[in-house]
């Protein structure tokens, strides 16, 4: 095999983790090869287009964190960002979350709506408070990974060092607030729905901070001119500039390390010196061939496999896209182009917990009708992520009309099982008219009569198009002990395998995940490849 080839980095996933790896390696000089198993890069954060709309495939707005823009500056990329603001609605009233001052709307909001619980409602939103001094130590400034200190004294001087021993203090601190949200909220008040307005469009078990953390990243969001596609457009543009190879449409099906070669989906072997696995990690231990590892490496790789096939990814959603044949003006009369919407004050209680559990154990004894009640109860009082894309960039819709997508957290166990029972089609027909019932009858009157076109993706979507286990958008699940890296003192080791020249990086290799520590993990890593190539070659 030429020396050429082997002394090649892989990296295998163009989501943002694989992108920003293989960005910053091809800057550095490194030969470097993408593969990506889907037609484009972005994995979920991607954008398309459907009769002239624009929609957003994954995140809705992205969170800046001290770490997009820098990194973006970093490598030269000059594209425009945005405040992406937030509304948040309830029933027929909506408010727009645009500054700080806006948690005293928000405690206005659920007193109106739950006045008996007027005492434990600003219990709460002293705890949001608290947990939002933290979340602006930790985001204040540009992350220091991303900013040149040398060639930059004043940022050294005047905002790194006095903010690092807050962070320190911070990080220390944010460590300890692991309790999940709703159990935490429970502290306060025993009033159910309130609980469920604040805490339903989280993921089960989300930890306290990073749920109440939310107020404060609401306005830190983000949104690029011509869609969130745009962010991995322009990676990727730059890794093919500083000389970097994307090869897309194939999967890893094999790994060897102990010849450090992969083998592609059409039985093409491809040799590296340093393999960057940014992708789901039960695949990447199902991919790997340990049998002529050293046995420590070997077992290692075993016991790792086996406590992954225990563990779940988190939530995944069901996303409807609308076409409608409405002006967007009508709906920013409502609210902003980013928009968490619940239609009932009731909350779900037990919807999507208890009863959702049971509906899931005893499916294939639950008539349809029963099936399809349940789903009835969940459109009415979940809560819905909405996006307007038009809203924030108005070429992003035909002229005179407005596409939106309306996106709610669903079980992968449940539309697994309507697979399975040989109706998937029609349940998705089923989840769709229920939504549009539910918005109709609510917050958008106008969607049913002037809709042009609609259809959808589901948690099996997810699954096949972002590769990830139970179509998880965020990783492990929180409903067990998440087998990744948890302190954000120890993000630096998230990248580590078992093997000296493989790592790994993206969001099953940290948590809570998201865009930021994916970022973060994709630059851990390549600093790691780097640092081997130039002892390798002094």
């Amino acid at each position: 095999m030429a020396a050429k080839e082997a002394s090649r980095v892989i990296v295998a996933g163009a989501g943002m983790s694989g992108l920003t790896a293989a960005a910053y390696l091809a800057r550095a000089g490194c030969k470097v090869m993408v593969i990506e198993k889907n037609k484009d890069c972005g994995g979920l954060v991607s954008s398309f287009q459907r009769a002239g709309f624009h929609f957003d495939a994954g995140a809705k707005s992205i969170l800046n964190a001290g770490i997009l823009r820098p990194m973006l500056k970093q490598l030269g990329i000059d594209l425009d960002l945005s405040p992406a603001r937030v509304s948040i609605g309830i029933e027929n009233k909506v408010i727009d979350f645009d500054s700080k001052e806006r948690l005293g709307d928000y405690q206005r909001l659920l007193e109106h709506f739950y006045p008996e619980s007027a005492e434990d409602i600003k219990q709460i939103i002293t705890c949001i408070e608290r947990v939002w001094k933290d979340m602006a130590v930790m985001y204040g400034i540009d992350n220091p990974f991303f900013v040149d200190v040398i060639k930059n004294p004043r940022y050294l001087f005047k905002k790194m060092l006095p903010w690092l021993g807050k962070f320190l203090q911070t990080i220390s601190r944010i460590g300890k607030l692991q309790e999940p949200v709703e159990e935490y909220l429970h502290r306060f008040s025993s009033n159910q729905p309130l609980i469920d307005i604040i805490a339903q469009h989280f993921f089960k078990n989300t930890p306290m901070f990073f749920a109440l953390g939310y107020f404060y990243v609401y306005l830190d969001y983000m949104y690029p001119k011509g869609g969130t596609g745009n962010i991995s457009k322009y990676l990727k543009q730059k890794i093919i500039e500083w000389g970097g190879e994307i090869k897309t449409g194939l999967t890893v099906t094999r790994i060897r390390p102990s010849t450090s070669e992969i083998i592609d989906s059409i039985g093409n072997s491809h040799a590296f010196s340093h393999l960057i696995w940014c992708a789901d990690l039960k695949t990447f231990y199902a991919a790997l061939d340990e049998l002529a590892c050293p046995e420590k490496i070997r077992r290692e790789i075993q016991e790792t496999r086996a406590k992954l096939a225990t563990k779940r990814g988190g939530d995944s959603i069901f996303a409807l896209y609308c076409g409608i044949d409405e002006p967007s003006g009508t709906f920013k009369a409502i609210s902003r182009g980013h928009f968490f919407y619940t239609p009932s004050r009731k909350g779900l209680g037990e919807i999507h917990r208890s009863t959702l559990r049971s509906l899931v154990d005893h499916f294939e004894d639950t008539p349809k009708e029963l099936v399809l009640h349940w789903l009835d109860e969940y459109c009415k009082y979940t809560t819905y992520e909405i996006s307007i894309p038009s809203l924030r960039d108005p070429s992003l819709a035909p002229e005179g009309k407005t596409g939106i997508n309306f996106s709610m957290l669903f079980e992968y166990d449940l539309i697994k099982k309507v697979q399975e029972a040989s109706w998937y089609g029609e349940f998705k027909k089923e989840v769709e008219s229920r939504v549009l019932n539910v918005v109709s009858s609510t917050i958008y009157p106008c969607i049913k009569e002037k809709l042009l076109f609609c259809f959808s993706s589901t948690p099996l979507d997810v699954e096949r198009f972002a590769g990830t286990s139970e179509g998880a958008i965020t990783g492990w699940s929180y409903e067990s002990p998440v087998p990744a890296v948890n302190d954000l003192r120890k993000i630096a080791r998230a990248v580590k395998t078992p093997i000296p020249n493989i790592w790994q990086a993206g969001q099953w290799t940290f948590s809570p995940a998201g865009m930021p520590t994916s970022i973060l993990t994709g630059w851990f890593a390549a600093r790691q490849v780097m640092k081997k190539v130039a002892r390798a070659h002094p």
